[in-house]
């Protein structure tokens, strides 16, 4: 078998709908499967999706066991030449996993690939690649300064932002949202680390990789949709402890002596600043990530003519007062952009590749969301750090 992919769900089963969609178009005619480990949703994430996706394994954990963990249990069963660790928030196009296994065959020194990642507003990612967490590099990620100099290569050499990002690049870390690796090297140097629960747990592996003598590359060519803001807020104090005690434990494990000493008072200082911030910023950030509903005069869509009868009926019952509109050309859209959105009914007119090209362009809409052919539901996200929409 050629890839395995491997996906760790926690409720959040209209978003993993519509990742499957995607994933089964980008492995068509491929020999594959595609494992989904299920952290204990309460939502009945298997009830819903395992009767429309016979074809998938579903792992059901009795308890949250975490991410690495949870991939873990995958990796015993995985078959594949290439393992692809993958979000379940996440929209890949067609020719993405092709292209990546293509990669792979031209560079045999490659232990590792990422792709470039973008957010339900069709923004960056910059985590899409990065650095390992030095004392200095951590200290500017957590007080914030990495954010207010994105292209230094000072105080941003965490997030890379001084790399072009759509070109390709050797990095140290790749993002476990998309991680490729050959399955050869995971029986070298592991799997993920069962220690971390959340956070640092790619950053650990891809470390491990490079000190096997292998090379984590990100493809900055290939785009993939990453919504996020479905799990831990980033700027919620819980968020600032995980990820202070994720770097913590990174460090403890693969640094000792003076070089622990000082990376440790560097997170402690930094996650003290954080702290304070995040504690300022609270009240406001309780009422920007508040999933309010939107009033919209319009909702245009695009796309597969049988998605399009399906995306309707589901709107109507969300929102019946709402003016629906099919459009070929979304430059026909001009309403302004807080009274409306749009829905990309991809899988057939309309390719995965297509829809998200045209996330990337500038679209007068408040919300741009997706149906992908043969799901029962519509999702979208206007902020990476805020629950997204769902319509079913």
């Amino acid at each position: 078998m050629l890839l395995s992919v491997i996906i760790v769900n926690y409720n959040v089963k209209y978003f993993l709908e519509q990742c499957l969609c995607s994933v089964q178009a980008a492995l068509a005619n491929m020999e594959a499967e595609i494992i989904v480990v299920d952290n204990c949703s309460a939502d009945g994430s298997i009830e819903y999706l395992q009767p429309y996706f016979p074809r998938v394994i579903f792992i059901q954990n009795k308890l949250n066991e975490g991410f690495a963990k949870a991939n873990n249990k995958a990796l015993k069963l995985a078959k594949g030449e290439f393992i692809l660790f993958l979000n379940p928030d996440t929209i890949l196009a067609e020719d993405t996993l092709q292209q990546c296994i293509h990669f792979f065959a031209k560079h045999t020194n490659a232990g590792a690939v990422g792709v470039r990642m973008i957010d339900g507003s069709g923004t960056f990612l910059p985590e899409s690649k990065r650095a390992f967490p030095s004392p200095w590099v951590s200290f500017y990620k957590l007080t914030g300064l990495a954010a207010l100099f994105p292209k230094s290569k000072i105080f941003n050499r965490y997030a890379l932002g001084f790399l072009p990002q759509n070109a390709v690049h050797e990095v140290d870390v790749l993002a476990g949202a998309f991680m490729m690796v050959r399955e050869s090297v995971l029986y070298t140097v592991g799997g993920f680390d069962d220690q971390f629960f959340m956070y640092a747990e790619d950053i650990d592996l891809s470390y491990r990789i490079q000190k096997g003598g292998y090379k984590n590359y990100y493809l900055g060519d290939i785009t993939v949709v990453h919504f996020k803001g479905e799990s831990t807020k980033k700027g919620s104090l819980r968020y600032v402890r995980m990820f202070y005690e994720a770097m913590r434990l990174f460090v403890k494990k693969h640094h000792g002596g003076a070089g622990a000493w000082l990376v440790n008072k560097g997170l402690y200082t930094g996650i003290l600043l954080r702290q304070m911030v995040a504690a300022l910023a609270l009240p406001f950030y309780k009422k920007s990530t508040k999933n309010n509903p939107i009033v919209f005069q319009k909702v245009y869509l695009t796309g597969s003519t049988l998605q399009t009868e399906t995306a309707i009926k589901i709107i109507k019952k969300n929102h019946p007062e709402t003016a629906i509109r099919l459009v070929n050309d979304v430059r026909e859209i001009t309403v302004p952009a807080q009274e409306n959105a749009l829905v990309l009914c991809a899988g057939s007119n309309l390719t995965y590749k297509e829809a998200i090209q045209l996330s990337q362009m500038y679209v007068t809409t408040s919300l741009l969301m997706w149906s992908g052919k043969g799901s029962r539901s519509i999702v979208g996200s206007n902020d990476k750090n805020a629950s997204g929409y769902v319509w079913y």
